[in-house]
């Protein structure tokens, strides 16, 4: 973790995995993840904590449904309903939600949840090759923002 401010611009600059979030710090137990995504993720639920979607580019939809029997892809399917997010939009999933996110334009999101909270959930379906299944992978470098320089007049107080 850097003690520096992180350009997440930079930072999704870095990278060009589709559905594999790279941690950018952790606040306390949480990860802030930052993740690229283009077409449909899978299935998938997580049965012990929410999920926080903050959309930083392009726009995310999110399928639902409300499962109490609590089976993925199970035969009795429940009734699905979608939402969609556009860009500085704000989304939490509640735990044991069943929801599959989707952009088919793409999107930039920022996620935060518990540290070691797999993409793909508790249960899921079959993990298509294009999802990456995975607790998170740190950033090669933290992209740190410039400091201002020393010389312009807002440094300078004129």
């Amino acid at each position: 973790m850097t003690v520096e401010p992180i350009d997440l611009r930079a930072a999704l600059a870095s990278f060009d995995e589709l559905w594999s979030p790279r941690i950018v710090t952790r606040v306390n137990d949480y990860d802030v993840r930052i993740a690229k995504v283009a077409g449909e993720h899978l299935w998938h639920r997580h049965d012990d904590t929410d999920e926080f979607f903050l959309v930083l580019s392009g726009e995310l939809s999110i399928a639902l449904r409300d499962n109490p029997a609590g089976q993925v892809g199970s035969s009795a399917t429940p009734p699905e309903r979608v939402v969609v997010l556009p860009r500085g939009s704000v989304f939490v999933v509640p735990r044991g939600t069943e929801h599959r996110p989707f952009a088919p334009g793409g999107a930039s999101i920022l996620l935060f949840e518990p540290t070691g909270t797999s993409s793909v959930g508790d249960h899921h379906e079959d993990v298509p090759d294009h999802v990456d299944a995975t607790t998170g992978h740190p950033l090669d470098q933290p992209v740190i923002v410039a400091e201002p320089s020393t010389t312009s007049p807002a440094a300078s107080g004129r």
